[in-house]
């Protein structure tokens, strides 16, 4: 696949950062297909003001971690199913994506559009967090799920995720560890430059 048809997701680090949502806005004016709000600590009215500070045509391309029922309150793109929050809302039909860690996982939830699997790298953001796989397993993937790359994903590694069966990349530490505005924005620069 090649790298400029891989999908592009951007995972907001565990705290909110001040000004996140026009970092996030940085992050769809430069493309990218997907945000995760991903705030495990963080109260459903923190997460809801951060929605209220992104223009609404981005909405539809936001995805929550968790505070399931905004997503009735928002034209929101969707939820993101992991151990802390592992199943929608009853009645819930709507786009959904899950967070993996192990390749046999990845064939247990079809109902999902996208599946993370992680970490494909060691982590920029969590210390000690190694890569769980080894070129061979990620190379055989299966092609008919859509599987994104996630854990360490920096520029240099896109080349490489674009050679294997991945549908796309998803970046945390790269993005946030930025100091500023300007740095978040010259990373997500090095990105769009592949």
């Amino acid at each position: 696949m090649e790298a400029d048809s891989l999908m592009r997701i951007a995972i907001t680090p565990p705290d909110i950062r001040i000004g996140e949502a026009a970092m996030i806005t940085a992050v769809f004016d430069a493309g990218w297909d997907y945000v995760h709000l991903r705030h495990p600590q963080a109260s459903a009215r923190d997460i809801k003001r951060i929605i209220e500070d992104i223009p609404q045509k981005y909405h539809s391309r936001l995805r929550l971690h968790g505070h399931f029922g905004l997503v009735y309150e928002f034209n929101l793109g969707g939820l993101h199913l992991n151990s802390r929050c592992p199943e929608p809302p009853a009645g819930y039909n709507g786009p959904c994506s899950r967070s993996c860690h192990k390749v046999s996982e990845l064939t247990q939830y079809p109902q999902c559009d996208y599946l993370t699997l992680s970490p494909v790298f060691d982590s920029v953001s969590k210390p000690g967090y190694q890569a769980a796989f080894t070129a061979s397993q990620l190379h055989d993937l299966p092609a008919e799920i859509r599987v994104v790359a996630l854990g360490g994903v920096t520029p240099e590694h896109i080349h490489w995720i674009s050679m294997q069966p991945f549908a796309g990349y998803a970046v945390l530490g790269y993005l946030w560890n930025a100091v500023g505005m300007t740095d978040f924005k010259r990373r997500l620069n090095e990105f769009n430059q592949i």
